[in-house]
């Protein structure tokens, strides 16, 4: 048997890895082909192949029946909890805090700026040779409410910092005190809601937040607010939104979509002030040296026999 450490990143391209000889590892590349590089059994330590959805994620699990260590290339882990109760006592799960938080703030950003200042009517208009000319609303003096202030969360308010809005409040499931001010539980979501003009959603998706944003929530929004969602797509109830947006009453900018991908002839596609990206906030020339970089410091520390970063849980 071998301690096998199964890498969607090719190991000579990770500077900084336990070197093999020393530290008894054996490195395995699997970013989610049809043939595992090894038997699962062996492996000690198994790294998420990215963005390759839950049934590759989990294919290896049940085999796995060595791993310490399920380490993902997310924020989020919602894709490989499914296959969590297939796997041994004391296996810890780690994301990837650290890798996407600058990339996921920049989308945010741009994706509030985009919708606030009808960029995707300005681009349909070059299209079509068409002025459209007039007032838009700012993101200047505008009150924004992050749902979900982890370090995407914070990350997000660091960039909103130069653009003069007039609050920013925070949302997440551990309220505290922050250097910017409170961080407030969600039962205070209800009474906030009213107050927003942006509604940024970076929460992950657990039992308790998908299906958050439903009608219920989508009522307590400002006429005209922007609703802008960076988390997961079922944290919206998509037949929910789609009525306020078709009534005008609200706009949404979704860089997440319930289903997902979005599919073709889907009414999200045409609905009136929606703005779609498809689900890159993490996915930016940042991604891959921050993972490597990563991936080399938590094998140096489970080589070691060291506490690991971003342990979310412990099976």
């Amino acid at each position: 048997m071998t301690a096998d450490v199964w890498l969607p990143i090719p190991a000579d391209e990770i500077d900084g890895l336990p070197p093999a000889a020393e530290s008894g590892l054996v490195y395995r590349y699997w970013d989610g082909g049809p043939d595992f590089p090894a038997d699962p059994a062996d492996c000690v330590f198994y790294t998420v192949p990215y963005l390759k959805g839950t049934e590759i994620a989990v294919r290896p699990l049940p085999a796995m029946i060595s791993v310490r260590v399920v380490q993902t290339l997310t924020a989020g882990t919602d894709h490989v909890e499914p296959g969590l109760g297939t796997l041994p006592s004391g296996v810890r799960l780690c994301n990837a805090k650290g890798v996407h938080e600058a990339s996921t703030a920049e989308l945010t950003l741009a994706l509030i700026l985009a919708s606030l200042r009808g960029i995707p009517r300005f681009v349909r208009g070059q299209d079509t040779e068409e002025w459209h000319a007039g007032f838009y609303p700012a993101l200047a003096d505008k009150t924004v409410l992050i749902i979900g202030y982890g370090s995407i969360g914070a990350a997000i308010e660091d960039r909103l910092a130069p653009f003069e809005c007039a609050r920013v409040l925070r949302i997440a499931r551990s309220p505290r005190a922050t250097a910017r001010g409170p961080v407030r539980p969600f039962t205070e979501v209800p009474e906030l809601l009213p107050e927003a003009d942006v509604v940024v959603l970076a929460t992950p998706l657990t039992e308790t937040t998908k299906g958050l944003v439903d009608a219920a929530f989508l009522a307590r929004m400002k006429d005209g607010a922007l609703l802008v969602n960076v988390a997961r797509g079922p944290v919206v109830d998509t037949g929910a939104l789609l009525a306020e947006l078709t009534s005008g009453r609200l706009t949404a900018a979704l860089d997440v979509t319930d289903p997902e991908p979005l599919p073709p002839g889907h009414p999200l596609w045409r609905a009136p002030g929606v703005l779609i990206s498809p689900h890159v906030g993490g996915s930016t020339s940042a991604y891959l040296p921050r993972a490597r970089r990563l991936l080399a410091a938590q094998l140096t520390r489970f080589a070691a026999g060291e506490p690991l970063a971003n342990v979310i849980l412990t099976t």
